[in-house]
């Protein structure tokens, strides 16, 4: 899909990728609806815009996406304000880090309904009028972590699993409808991620930093396996190369090398 004149519909996007996602897409699109939880933001994010960008129309929800209330809200009133939305970016995620048997049963809620069920949810309304005209374009940002179980990021990586997995599944139901769909899937990325996945008192898990990618370069390779209608992209060679290897190393293996790592503590202890 070309996305000059696009109109775009970005979730979680008052920060991180998801207002890189906006900047970058501020010069070539029609309109953008911004959706995230942060008024303030989304508002500073959407004066920024129009004021590099006067001919853009910019349009802000400030939603909750774990709230089932407010979610099943959002498509209706995209529908009430005749806001028309061709391509949507499904970047909204929330994570944790730590054992999963001392994790916030109201966190783990949160995840699953806003990595997984806002995702799916939004897609299905969205979805049936970009079929009819037979034009759009899906961005499921999913993550490297969704390739395989983590021990302490078991919520998060399985939801993750679910991402990659359903934008599989969708691009291969529609094919020669003209709507594509596209999994990205960044390893690292400086945002603020994970600090809000770190838990009180923790330090937050860091990966080495030859593996961390720009976030400008992580969605300039997305939109790029956009237009190329391409069903995945991982951003950066090192991550690239070593899913690859990863996804190579049977489960069994990594079971093996899982009992034989060192633990921090007993899966109880805080």
């Amino acid at each position: 899909m070309k996305l000059d004149d696009c109109n775009a519909l970005i979730t979680g996007a008052s920060a991180g990728i998801g207002r890189e996602f906006a900047r970058q897409l501020a010069g070539r699109a029609r309109s953008l609806t911004l959706i995230a939880r942060r008024k303030q933001e989304l508002n500073e994010l959407r004066e920024d815009l129009k004021q590099q960008h006067p001919n853009l129309s910019v349009h802000v929800r400030t939603t909750d996406l774990a709230d089932l209330a407010q979610l099943n809200d959002l498509p209706a009133s995209l529908e009430r304000e005749k806001i028309n939305v061709d391509l949507v970016i499904n970047n909204a995620g929330l994570g944790d880090s730590g054992p999963f048997a001392t994790s916030d049963p109201i966190r783990n809620e949160q995840m699953t309904l806003v990595n997984v069920v806002a995702l799916t949810s939004l897609t299905r309304q969205l979805l049936p009028r970009m079929v009819a005209k037979q034009r759009g374009a899906i961005l499921n940002v999913s993550s490297s972590a969704g390739f395989l179980p983590i021990p302490d990021f078991a919520v998060y990586a399985a939801t993750k699993a679910y991402v990659t997995s359903f934008s599989e599944a969708l691009r291969a139901e529609l094919r020669g409808t003209g709507v594509s769909v596209c999994a990205l899937c960044p390893g690292p990325v400086h945002t603020q991620f994970q600090e809000v996945a770190k838990r009180p008192d923790a330090q937050p898990d860091r990966g080495p930093e030859l593996v961390f990618v720009p976030v400008e370069q992580v969605v300039r390779h997305a939109l790029a396996a956009l237009e190329a209608d391409r069903p995945l992209v991982i951003p950066g060679f090192a991550m690239k190369l070593g899913m690859f290897l990863v996804r190579l190393v049977p489960m069994p293996m990594l079971r093996l090398l899982w009992r034989l790592s060192p633990r921090r503590g007993r899966a109880g202890e805080k």
